[in-house]
Parts: C-alpha cells; structure tokens; sequence
C-alpha cells in the first residue's frame, strides 16, 4: 500500500514538474492560431472579408487598376476629389491622385493636421513583366511571333513559364487618345505563354542554377503562330493589333504594358482558410488600409489618411514612388487648406514631426518545406496575427512608438508576432524609410504570406481580417 501511494505521489510531482515547465516556456511558444480566437459570428465575418478582398484581386492587376478600383471604391464611400483649398473640412473625405498610380485618401480631423495625424502607408504594385519598346520579333527557327520583355521585382523567372499570362495596361498616343489594353484576364481571352523546354531535350540545360533556369533575356512569351501567304507571322500579329487598337508600332514606345498572371484569385487549403491569388504583396496592405479608412462612421481626432504608392518593387522610383514628393505635397496642400494665407514651410515640416505612420508591407512566413530559410525563434507564422517587423541596422521604429502600437493592439484585442529575417541571408524592404527621412513617426507591420513574390502567393483569411481590424483601430487613435 505504502508503495502505492509513493508511485502515485511521485507521479502528481511528474505532473506539476510538467506543468510548471510548460508555464515557463516562452510566451512565444505558446502563442496560439488566430483561427482559436474567433467567435463563430467573426468566423463568418473573415470569410465575408475575404471573399470581397478576392474579388478586388480579380480586377486589380497593377498599380493603375488598383488606384481606379479604389477610387471607385472611395467615391461609392462619399469621397470627393480634392480640388481647392476650401475642401478642407472637418469631416471631409477628400481623394488626391497620384498620376492614375498612387493615391492618397484622407478624412480631416478636428484636429489642425500640425498636431498629427494618422497614416497608414503601402505599395501596390506587385512583380511582373513590362514589354520592351520595339516588343514584337520573330522567332524564326520555331515559325512563331514572341513579345521581348524586361522583367520588374524580384521574381524567380521560372515560375512565369508554362502559365498563362495577360497583357494589361495602356497605349497613349501622338493623337492624344489613351487606349486602355486587356487581354486574358476574360474567360474568352487569348492568353500569352512563355515556353519551356521538353524533359526529352533539355540535357544542355540541366546544369544551370536554382535562379537561372531561365535567363531574363529568354523570358519571352508566344503572341502569335499564324502566318499569311503574303506576310509573316509578325507582320500578322501586328495587323491584328491595329485592327483593334488602331495603332502603329511605335505606339509601343509610349506604352504602359505588362504582363501579369492570368489566373484567378482561388480559396486553399480543404478548409478554404488561405486564398491563393497573384499580387498580395502589396494589394493586400492596400485593400485593407483602404477598406479600414473608407469604412470610418465618425469624423477623427487626428487627421486620418491612406497612402498607396508604385514601384516600391523597383526602390520607389519615379514620381509615383515613396521616393518622390507626392506625400509631402499633399500634406502641404490639405495644410494649407486649414491655415490659409498663413501657412509656411513650418507648418509642413511639424505635421510630418507630429505624424504617425503604419508603413504596411507583406512579408515572408516560415516555408511549411523550407523551414530552415528562416530563423525559427523571430520568424512569423501563417494565421497568428500581425506581424512587427524588426530588421535591426538601424530600420526600427524607435521603443516608445513600438510600445505605443502594442497597445493599440492589447486595445483592439488583436493578436500580433514579430518578424525579423535570418541575418546574412536575406530581408526586403518597405516604403517606411522614405517618411522616416522627413522626420515622421514610422513603425513597418505586416502579416505573412507563403511563396512570397510568387505568381500566386497565399495568406491566411484570419490574418488578413485582423490586419484590417487593427488598421481601424489604429486610424481612429488618439
């Protein structure tokens, strides 16, 4: 009997040994899935969510379909384009475009825009492939037409291979006319294709790297295959074009076109918990900064606005780009609006001291396969909340704002990790370090995506949701 109860008082021992060790893991490991959070009514709400997300996705191919669908987006919300001064309003919604391809939305305040505001920043242009300005050549070993690209972002060229792909974007001409250009995103459309070569004759090919399966030069899809008795299949190709755009070749000179995947956003997963679509990094900041704005009932303390920019996939260049001065000149010109003849360079300089700014970017979850590409004790998972990014090298938001944002999460009941990529292997960037470098309060969030910079690319419905939620805690702080 005796030995009994010593084997059952050294087994309860066992127990709490185990459970005060469990206690005393890292709060890390013990963080648990956003799924597990969820009411059954947020439940249905993610999906909600996502499903209107993913059909923003169908249409919003590049930076320039992106800004009009917000706009469109903005205007259905009681938006109006900002056109004067006297706009500026407690209350009112105000639209500033960027060139058709960034765009600022902004909500005035009660308070002045000097005290601060409030500033959710992001990207929407998204890796792919422009068309070069004489595009159209023959390849004339294999009797067919191919269009000569140049490849933008940091892809891996040989996942554009054997996939559909569409042309999208604008022709401008001499005679002043904007012709607006998609093929392949329709059902019905032609799709364009880059070849690969047969498993049967590819054994020259067989040494080349893991990154250069295929050569940005080689990187050139069909776009034609008929020829005419009298003429080639280029000049066929090019007949085709004109008949429907009513253009000559060197229209292509002053083009905007690109080529993007063709496929259409899909749920993954059995349980549908992930949507796989082309172009979430960074649409889907956009969207969410967006929908968190444009959704507000009630006019703010502070100054509420949502920043898109384009080519951040390129280093934000050109007066589209986080680079450029269409931020700072939109501040100025809201700023104005309040202080009237009043307003000097002073002005401008406080309200960027006194902002606060979400810079919001996707980043890299940890592979499912490639686990070790990451470093597993500060990298972010897929469905476990919103990420704080902490790259180290000085790129931080300073302590006092971190916390500061920590709370609003605490506040918004929402959950968050961090991210911070494996040193000496890789990392990226975000547009937060071109508002740093005017002084304003800057902090990069994001949530995780898996095959990032993919031509389809996943997140987790969860986190996509609770991102939104937190941009709209964060747009309406005080």
């Amino acid at each position: 009997m005796g030995v009994a109860i010593r084997i059952a008082a050294a087994t309860l021992i066992l127990c709490i040994s185990a459970i005060s060790y469990a206690q005393d893991e890292s709060i890390w490991a013990n963080k648990k899935s956003s799924w597990l959070q969820l009411t059954p009514a947020q439940h249905d709400e993610v999906f909600q969510y996502s499903a209107s997300y993913m059909e923003y996705l169908k249409i919003a191919r590049s930076a320039e379909s992106s800004t009009r669908e917000f706009v469109k987006l903005a205007k259905a919300a009681g938006f109006s384009e900002f056109t004067s001064p006297t706009q500026v309003k407690k209350g009112a919604k105000l639209i500033l475009p960027g060139r058709g391809r960034a765009l600022i939305l902004a909500i005035i305040g009660h308070e002045p825009i000097t005290a601060s505001t409030r500033l959710v920043a992001a990207h929407h242009d998204s890796p792919h492939i422009d068309l070069k300005a004489r595009p159209i050549y023959p390849a004339k070993k294999a009797g067919l037409a191919l269009l000569k690209t140049v490849y933008y972002g940091g892809i891996k060229k040989y996942q554009w291979a054997n996939l559909p792909l569409a042309l999208i974007g604008r022709i401008d001409t001499t005679d002043g006319r904007t012709i607006d250009v998609s093929i392949g995103i329709d059902p019905n459309d032609p799709v364009f294709v880059i070849a690969d070569n047969a498993p049967h004759s590819d054994k020259d090919l067989r040494t080349r790297s893991y990154t250069d399966v295929f050569k940005g030069e080689e990187m050139d899809p069909v776009i034609g295959s008929i020829p005419n008795e009298k003429s080639s299949v280029v000049a066929e190709v090019m007949r085709a074009l004109q008949d429907r755009y009513h253009i000559t070749e060197e229209d292509f000179v002053s083009a905007d076109l690109q080529l993007v995947p063709a496929t259409m956003p899909r749920d993954v997963g059995i349980d549908r918990g992930l949507i796989g679509a082309y172009g979430q990094d960074d649409r889907l900041s956009s969207y969410c900064a967006v929908r968190s704005l444009i959704e507000m009932q009630s006019t703010p303390k502070f100054t509420a606005l949502v920043y898109l920019s384009n080519f951040e996939e390129v280093g934000s260049v050109n007066n589209t780009g986080a680079a450029s001065q269409f931020l700072n000149t939109a501040y100025a010109q809201l700023i104005s609006g309040q202080r009237g003849k009043e307003y000097t360079d002073l002005d401008l300089r406080s309200a960027l001291h006194n902002a606060q700014v979400i810079s919001a970017d996707t980043n890299d979850g940890i592979n499912p396969i490639f686990p070790e590409t990451s470093e597993e004790t500060n990298a972010s998972r897929v469905g476990y909340g919103v990420s704080i990014k902490r790259y180290g090298h000085g790129f931080d938001a300073n302590s006092e704002f971190t916390a500061h944002i920590r709370s609003l999460f605490e506040k918004g009941n929402i959950p968050w990790q961090t991210q911070t990529p494996k040193v000496d292997v890789g990392g990226g960037g975000t547009i937060g370090g071109f508002m740093s470098q005017q002084d304003m309060e800057v902090i990069d969030l994001g949530i995780p995506l898996l095959s990032m910079h993919a031509t389809l690319e996943m997140s987790s419905k969860v986190d996509v949701w609770k991102y939104y939620r937190f941009m709209k805690v964060f747009l309406a702080s005080e």
